[in-house]
């Protein structure tokens, strides 16, 4: 008969470790109820052999990658309700493995209950599954089996992951719009481009006349997008290579973190996306109970952007020092000067008028002025705004505050609550700005090219007249 090692707690809410010999976990669990206890753990105890399993560990099928961040959210929210409902761990994992599709959840699911099973704890057993649940994940999960409130700590992570899902889900329909008119535009003009100029050209070289500056600028354009057409999907792909490689170092990330968070509209609200994530973050692991320096660790590690992660860790360094949270954290705020991020700017303000100007042939000594202009601005923008703080000032006051009065976590959760909210309302607005910049730029390029083609046109006309 098989022996169950279990973990409950009695009418007072002491826990209580023991054994009981029972056919199946049914049983096992109806036995311990009639004893007066309230179940939060049980496993099959482990023999000479390991787990007493027939056959082993099941096999299951191969996965690449790990779950996306909806099906995680959907995830932790059953799994807390679950718990709230008084089913042990292991139960409530094997029902909602077998309500999970095939993926890389499922099999991770399956996994961490045979490592129940064999005696692990529930955080023992995500920690080898580390493609899945992150290192925040098992370090809440950890908390609340140490405080003997996993069903807490788990309703805490499903409103977290569901707060940030929606802000995902917010900032990603703002992008959506322009990203497809903006596609569709390109697509259009390169139409354009290839198949209606060149037979306007050749009409308009039969008559052997002075074409207008506009026109021929248009046909050097055209002529340009014939013979190098592959250049408009490589570009896009090229500049987004580069980032990937640049990010790939240290510097190059911080430089290229430092220059999205200082762009006009979009920079301010990846920033304050940034810091209500990473704000709700640091306040969820300190509601849990999880170790402040352990919990500063993470946040770093997942705020992904170099800035931010540069501020936690000079925090984290405070702290083992023995400051407080708010007096690094208005050092640090601070970006040093970046000659890095300062090239990037210099680059982005003279290479696209350099890529137009060479683009319509007309790059030469008069021109180029342009380019330098161009430049400088990209060099003045990035040095009037270098030195502004990623953190606010009432940032760094509520944090003050809270760690004064020992409600940092409350604090926290008001920090990112009103980041939120600014989210919302700046992506709001820029989803009503962008629409009439949209109708700017197509109505402005096709007027241009209409333009173009008719004058030579009312010429030809008025010659024949």
């Amino acid at each position: 008969m098989p022996t169950f090692q279990f973990e409950a707690r009695d009418t007072m809410g002491n826990p209580i470790e023991d054994v009981i010999e029972a056919q199946t976990e049914d049983e096992a669990l109806a036995t311990i109820r009639q004893m007066g206890y309230f179940v939060t753990r049980i496993s099959v105890k482990k023999g000479r052999g390991g787990a007493e399993k027939k056959g082993g560990k099941k096999k299951r099928g191969f996965s690449i990658g790990g779950a996306s961040s909806k099906v995680m959210t959907t995830f932790t929210r059953q799994l807390a309700i679950l718990q709230d409902a008084g089913l042990p761990i292991l139960r409530s994992l094997r029902i909602l493995e077998q309500q999970s599709k095939g993926g890389a959840l499922k099999v991770a699911l399956g996994d961490v209950c045979d490592e129940i099973e064999s005696g692990s704890t529930l955080s023992e057993a995500m920690a080898k599954s580390p493609k899945i649940f992150s290192r925040l994940y098992i370090n809440m999960i950890k908390a609340g089996e140490a405080g003997g409130a996993l069903e807490l700590i788990l309703q805490r992570l499903a409103d977290f992951m569901e707060r940030g899902q929606e802000i995902r889900r917010k900032v990603k329909g703002a992008l959506i719009y322009p990203v497809i008119v903006v596609m569709v535009a390109v697509g259009i003009l390169t139409f354009i481009m290839l198949k209606i100029v060149p037979a306007f050209a050749e009409m308009f070289a039969e008559f052997e006349f002075e074409l207008p500056k506009m026109t021929v600028m248009l046909i050097n354009i055209s002529n340009k997008t014939v013979m190098y057409w592959y250049l408009i999907p490589s570009i896009p792909f090229s500049i987004w290579l580069s980032v990937k490689l640049l990010r790939k170092f240290r510097a190059g990330r911080m430089a290229w973190d430092l220059f999205i968070m200082r762009l006009p509209i979009f920079g301010g609200l990846v920033e304050k996306n940034i810091m209500a994530r990473t704000t709700r973050t640091l306040g969820t692991l300190v509601s849990s109970g999880v170790p402040i320096l352990e919990a500063l660790s993470i946040t770093k590690e997942t705020s992904n952007n170099g800035m931010f992660e540069r501020m936690y860790g000079k925090i984290t360094e405070a702290i083992r020092e023995g400051e407080t949270i708010a007096k690094p954290m208005r050092i640090h705020s601070r970006p040093p000067f970046h000659p890095l991020c300062l090239a990037i700017w210099i680059t982005v303000g003279c290479a696209p008028i350099l890529f137009a100007l060479a683009v319509a042939e007309l790059v030469n000594m008069q021109t180029l002025p342009i380019a330098a202009a161009g430049a400088a601005v990209g060099a003045g923008w990035y040095l009037i705004t270098m030195k502004k703080p990623i953190a606010e000032e009432m940032v760094v006051n509520m944090v003050d505050v809270g760690e004064e009065t020992g409600e940092l976590d409350t604090m926290l959760y008001k920090v990112a609550d009103y980041f939120d909210d600014e989210v919302r309302t700046m992506t709001d607005g820029l989803m009503k700005l962008m629409e009439p910049l949209m109708i700017v730029f197509l109505g402005g390029a096709v007027g241009f090219i209409v333009i173009a083609l008719f004058l030579p046109l009312v010429a030809l006309i008025q010659n024949l007249t």
